[in-house]
């Protein structure tokens, strides 16, 4: 199995680095109440104004946080500290904040980019000695409260491959709700069960052409995390019943990217390494004595080796293939 090295997490940082501040191509996430709101990104966000977007400026912060967490000494970590010092800061927060209280802001960046920013923040309370997480707080209960107001009328869920997948970003919310929120652990557990604790036999008709995640592992791996490990067994087992005959077969071959330019089709490297993540996560709720967890441990790291080469190449990939190649080989 891949493992996170030194060498492979300075290879990640510098990347990523390279692009955190990088104001632009950036593809904004507006909605123009009238032409004073005609702005610069860095103007709307004074902090997630690089890396293309809004989300992937946040789970890049997530990454290159993780890293000089993880690697103290490698040769990027104290630019990292000092970048974050400079921008993880109250009056910084309090603008992206104000963007949130816009008009037509309240499907600002739902459910992915809210799922990135409390993971971040539960990244950066890992951290101590320093006030990132403070001052990233307030932010971040903006967006549970967001939760907690989105999930009870979410009469369907979310099963798409995309941003808007709700089982990858509850996935990413339940690590920080830990210690913190138990109402919406409870929320999101009877949320789970109602939407998908009767699923049988998945056909895991997977992947769209410009997918990223796996509908049915992201499913799989939020259950994990929910169900007690005798439960989650039963639960698996009849949810792809067919896993030790290879099937479904969509879910034993990686994808394959015709075209790392096209930003769409580059999504598909994504897809590869959180099926990856999403699989290594699911053999570990397993355990090492299930028939399942040997099959998901190999195609975890078949999914790895096809994408880990191509973290780095073209901006489309670029700008955020590397957060997903760290999940794929570290976890959440």
């Amino acid at each position: 199995m891949t493992e996170l090295t030194h060498d492979l997490a300075a290879r990640f940082a510098r990347l990523t680095l390279g692009h955190l501040g990088r104001q632009y191509p950036y593809k904004m996430d507006l909605v123009l109440n009238g032409p004073e709101d005609a702005k610069p990104p860095i103007a709307h966000h004074p902090i997630f104004h690089g890396s293309f977007d809004w989300h992937s400026c946040v789970h890049g912060w997530w990454q290159v946080m993780r890293l000089a967490r993880l690697f103290p000494d490698m040769p990027q970590a104290a630019d990292i500290r000092a970048r974050a010092d400079a921008m993880l800061v109250p009056e910084k927060v309090a603008g992206e904040r104000a963007f949130l209280m816009r008009p037509f802001a309240a499907g600002f960046e739902r459910p992915y980019g809210w799922g990135w920013l409390l993971a971040l923040h539960h990244e950066l309370s890992r951290h101590e000695g320093h006030s990132w997480s403070a001052a990233l707080e307030p932010l971040a209960l903006d967006f549970a409260a967001r939760f907690h107001a989105f999930l009870p009328k979410l009469t369907y869920p979310l099963r798409v491959g995309t941003h808007f997948n709700i089982a990858f970003a509850l996935v990413l919310t339940l690590r920080w709700a830990e210690g913190r929120d138990p109402a919406l652990i409870d929320l999101i557990r009877e949320r789970s069960l109602d939407w998908f604790g009767e699923d049988r036999d998945c056909q895991a008709w997977e992947p769209g052409g410009d997918e990223f995640l796996s509908s049915a592992l992201t499913e799989a791996l939020l259950m994990s995390r929910l169900l007690p490990a005798t439960d989650f067994a039963a639960w698996f087992s009849t949810f792809l019943p067919h896993l030790a005959d290879g099937r479904p077969m969509s879910l034993f071959t990686p994808a394959a990217v015709s075209d790392r330019s096209d930003g769409k089709i580059a999504h598909l490297d994504g897809l590869n390494l959180s099926r990856a993540w999403c699989l290594r996560g699911i053999a570990a709720a397993l355990g090492p004595g299930a028939e399942a967890t040997s099959i998901a441990e190999t195609l975890a790291q078949r999914h790895v080796a096809a994408s880990l080469p191509h973290v780095a190449g073209d901006y489309m990939g670029e700008h955020w293939l590397a957060s997903f190649a760290l999940l794929a080989i570290a976890g959440d």
